[in-house]
């Protein structure tokens, strides 16, 4: 019984110690699950003479700074795209204003709405040809979609000549 009652101590650490980073109950407890899988799976690496809270609280910590380096890596790639659609067009000043706005906001939309977007308004496919390549049922694709040209509107601002296409921009 004692070791469960230890378990359970160490598991409450871990939970204090992500929200302390993360600062947020569900990404704290996203490092949580990810800090315990990584855990079992290298459980060979764990010393008994050394103490097992310490070794679960830098998983933990590695896990939580390698999720925030991936967070700017994607930022930095999201970036990096946005500035790849301007540089491959040669428009006027305001068209190009315009076009560098709808960049700027496509690339920070999350993965599964910029990808539900690039697939429908880039690529033409279908609710239906995107839910058979995500492999998701076409009520998610409408769900990310509405989301998506929600998040491109909210960022164009009040002022913005940007027209969202398949949704309301009198909102």
């Amino acid at each position: 019984m004692d070791d469960r009652r230890d378990m359970e101590a160490d598991l409450l650490a871990m939970r204090r110690y992500a929200r302390a980073l993360a600062r947020d109950d569900a990404d704290a407890d996203d490092v949580v699950q990810d800090a315990l899988l990584r855990a079992i799976e290298r459980k060979a690496t764990y010393q008994p003479e050394r103490s097992r809270t310490r070794w679960l609280l830098a998983i933990v910590h590695n896990v939580f700074v390698s999720g925030k380096r991936r967070q700017a890596a994607e930022s930095r790639r999201n970036d990096r795209f946005a500035e790849t659609l301007l540089s491959s067009i040669d428009p006027q000043q305001e068209e190009y204003m315009r076009l560098a706005e709808v960049a700027q906001g496509f690339s920070a939309l999350p993965e599964p709405q910029r990808g539900v977007l690039h697939l429908t308004a880039i690529e033409g496919m279908s609710y239906q040809q995107a839910a058979d390549v995500l492999g998701v049922p076409i009520g998610t694709i409408m769900s990310r979609l509405s989301r998506a040209r929600a998040a491109l509107r909210e960022g164009a601002g009040a002022g913005s000549r940007l027209r969202i296409v398949g949704g309301r921009d009198d909102q």
